[in-house]
């Protein structure tokens, strides 16, 4: 699975209406009497903040993460990437997105789908951690 970066991210986002009730997967029901309060995408999901970028998710390796094609992840270079965080890293120059594994002082990036390896991090390997994937947006259109 790999990335294409999409450039800065502009300021001054939409404030879009919240309704203060769970929409069920079932029959709708009118939610303009609900609306609580006003809240711009931006802001819930950080990325105005100068450490914080978005790229598009190629392949199909991050599907067990819920991560799939066509995906918008948006990556914060302010957390230091840890055990278990889904990470956008430079492998050898090749850009990928990957679980982060440390068995000791081994490092191996896992793939979230049984049909791709793991990437084990080998000694002459030059890795770069660009950051931890803290979201995605996915159309259904």
């Amino acid at each position: 699975m790999s990335f294409s970066i999409l450039g800065p991210i502009s300021a001054g986002g939409v404030k879009l209406p919240v309704c203060s009730f769970r929409v069920p997967a079932g029959f709708p029901s009118p939610a303009a009497d609900h609306i609580e309060q006003h809240l711009s995408l931006d802001e819930v999901l950080n990325i105005r903040a100068p450490h914080v970028y978005l790229v598009a998710i190629t392949g199909e390796s991050m599907q067990g993460a819920g991560i799939f094609e066509g995906d918008l992840a948006v990556v914060d270079r302010s957390i230091e990437p840890a055990h278990g965080h889904v990470v956008v890293a430079l492998l050898n120059n090749e850009p990928i997105c990957k679980r982060l594994c440390k068995r000791g002082n081994d490092i191996v990036l896992l793939s979230e789908n049984s049909r791709y390896p793991a990437r084990y991090v080998l000694e002459g390997d030059e890795l770069s951690i660009w950051g931890v994937i803290t979201s995605t947006v996915r159309s259904h259109v």
